[in-house]
This record gives structure tokens, C-alpha cells and sequence, in this order.
């Protein structure tokens, strides 16, 4: 089998398993949340544009929720609600978790939610409006964490944009339980690289080595996310997907099954000799676990 057909069949894949016909995001995080939300970082200062610097579980069931992802990575919690919790791996904060009920007879999926860092959160939801996306929650501010804003991008996928008040995390290898990577799945790679582009100012990279087009957004000189095309006639929904770095991805993968998890996409080796797998959490968001043992910063590795 060719290369093409391989990544034709992986992309494949991703759409009937990670996306199915009744499938649709989960609401916008935004109302609800508690105002003492705690800095990105302890550490921070420079902030930089284009990196993924957050992420947050929405999801029906705050304490199933807890309770899983301290099973499989480790996590620890702060609770600042009723309804929302600080995770926390080695310490570090890593993502909250955002409980928001599910609407009676409606089919939505419960989803990470990826914060990407700007200069200026509402210079840049209006700026992605402009360029055809749709603001869906602010821009908003909260003293400690900054301000920030959820949108759906032209194809529809959410994301959110944050100006943290402490300055962003710096550029270092994630350690097991934090996140390390994040991908696109888009419909039109060049175009939805090209939006991007436009918000974050990033370089963009072209990987595909034929068809179909991949690419990879860069900023500060490291490589921040990879945008992969969904199947071509796939019903599915283009999304961000986070990995979470995991020592052996074979037993983290059989472990968040035995935890109540689906495996979408079974642990496999990528381009770069890393080991990946894909899987939904018991109440259906999808997430990466990915083994890497490139040295350096993950960013810095394009690991895809």
C-alpha cells in the first residue's frame, strides 16, 4: 500500500470513529464558569501567540470525569465550584474540567476545548469573525486567568483564544500527563491553515509529501499543531484534538478501556517513530495519547 492510501485510510478512520452522524460539539464554555479561575502558569511572562496553552472538559458528570482521568494520567483537583475543577499533573495545572448538563433530547458530545494564546483575546475573535468564524462565548475577562473567547472556526471547529494575565507557559518537553501535541481535522486543510494563519500569524509547513495536503502551524520558531484532512465525503465534524503525553501508549490505551473508555483509534506508530492512539472517555470526548521519546521540546519534534 502506498503512503497516500495509508494516509487516506488514517484519516478515514479518524472521521467514522471519532465523528458520527448524530455526533455535535457540546456548548461553548464561557457562562457558568467560576471568576476565580487560577493563571495558566505560575511561571509565565512572555506571551506566546499561536501556542495551545489550555484545555477544558466539558462534560455532564464533573465527578465521573475526575475520577477517570485521575485513574488513567494521575491527575489531581482543585475545586473552585460546584461545577468546575483544576486538574493538576506534577503539580502543574493542565485543564479544568467544566460540568454543563446535557439539554433533555439533545445529541451532543461532550469535548476538550483547545485555548490558543494572543496578544489581544478580543482584537482576535473579532479579527476571526472577520475571516468567517463565529464568536461563540465572549471575549471575557477574570482577574487572575485573563481574557479570553470560545469560537467556531469557518468549518465549525471550536476553539477558544486566551490573553493570559500571568503570561504563557514556557517551551519545554511535556512530562507523562500533560499535554503534548494537537491536530486539526479539517475538511480543506489549505483554507482552515490559511484562517489560522490569519489569527495567530503563523508559518505554515507543508508535510503532506503529496496528496492529501498536511500541513503544520509553527510560531516562536516550534511547530504548534499539525491540520490533517478529514476523508473526502466524510459526515463528520472538523475539531481540535489534544494528545496527552503517556509512557507506553499500548497500556494506556487498555487501561482507559478498562476504565469505562472507547478505543477509537487503536495505538499505532506515526511518521516520526512515536506511538499514538485515540480514544473517547466514558462520557464520549474524544482525546490523543501519544509516547514520545524525541528529546527536546515536543514542539520542536513536529510530532504527528
Amino acid at each position: 500500500m502506498s503512503s497516500c492510501a495509508r494516509r487516506a485510510l488514517q484519516a478515514l478512520s479518524f472521521a467514522l470513529l471519532l465523528y458520527g452522524p448524530a455526533a455535535m460539539a457540546a456548548e461553548p464554555a464561557g457562562r457558568g464558569l467560576p471568576a476565580d479561575l487560577p493563571p495558566v502558569t505560575q511561571s509565565g511572562g512572555e506571551h506566546l501567540s499561536g501556542k495551545v496553552i489550555w484545555h477544558d472538559l466539558i462534560t455532564p458528570d464533573l465527578e465521573a470525569a475526575k475520577r477517570f482521568y485521575s485513574a488513567l494520567f494521575g491527575w489531581s483537583y482543585r475545586d473552585l465550584s460546584g461545577s468546575y475543577s483544576v486538574a493538576y499533573s506534577g503539580g502543574e495545572a493542565v485543564g479544568g474540567i467544566f460540568q454543563r448538563p446535557l439539554r433533555s433530547g439533545a445529541q451532543r458530545q461532550p469535548l476538550w476545548l483547545t485555548f490558543i494564546a494572543v496578544g489581544d483575546a478580543g482584537q482576535a475573535a473579532r479579527l476571526a469573525e472577520q475571516n468567517g468564524a463565529k464568536i461563540l462565548a465572549g471575549p471575557s475577562s477574570r482577574p487572575n486567568r485573563g481574557e479570553q473567547a470560545v469560537l467556531s472556526d469557518p468549518e465549525g471547529a471550536m476553539f477558544g483564544v486566551l490573553t493570559s494575565s500571568n503570561g504563557d507557559p514556557p517551551d519545554y518537553q511535556a512530562d507523562p500527563g500533560a499535554w503534548i501535541w494537537s491536530v486539526l481535522l479539517v475538511h480543506d486543510s489549505d483554507q482552515e491553515a490559511t484562517f489560522y494563519q490569519k489569527i495567530f500569524d503563523y508559518e505554515v509547513f507543508d508535510i503532506s509529501e503529496g496528496e492529501p495536503l498536511q500541513v503544520v502551524l509553527s510560531s516562536q520558531d516550534y511547530a504548534r499543531a499539525t491540520v490533517r484532512p478529514l476523508a473526502r465525503g466524510a459526515r463528520g465534524r472538523p475539531r481540535w484534538l489534544g494528545f496527552v503525553r503517556v509512557e507506553d501508549v499500548a497500556s494506556a490505551a487498555s487501561k482507559a478501556q478498562s476504565l469505562g473508555a472507547r478505543v477509537l483509534v487503536e495505538p499505532r506508530t506515526d511518521r516520526h517513530g512515536g506511538r499514538i492512539a485515540v480514544i473517547a472517555d466514558p462520557a464520549g470526548a474524544p482525546l490523543g495519547l501519544m509516547e514520545w521519546n524525541g528529546s527536546g521540546s515536543q514542539s520542536a519534534q513536529v510530532p504527528k
